[in-house]
């Protein structure tokens, strides 16, 4: 029988076992929050409303169109096909 840990305490097992592979490191952080800060300081300020999809859903209708602007079409599986570029998501 193997015993079934919550969230937390998965995280806190893979520290003590030295296993960083769920964790980024800080100069990934630090990009991110580089990436991110001003993004979310532009829709605080600007009072950006999301744009609301269906529970379990793919996401809203404009996602699809905003790629196809951008030349990629949809495969159904979720990879994404245009400009010589393949991108799963």
């Amino acid at each position: 029988d193997e015993e079934m840990f919550d969230a937390y305490t998965r995280l806190i097992l893979e520290v003590i076992r030295g296993r960083q592979a769920t964790f980024v490191r800080d100069d990934e952080l630090k990009a991110a929050w580089a990436i991110f800060t001003p993004l979310l300081h532009r829709i605080e300020a600007e009072r950006i409303k999301p744009i609301p999809y269906d529970f379990g859903g793919r996401g809203p209708p404009e996602s699809d169109q905003l790629l196809k602007s951008r030349g990629y079409y949809q495969y159904h599986g979720g990879t994404y096909t245009g400009r010589g570029k393949r991108m799963s998501m």
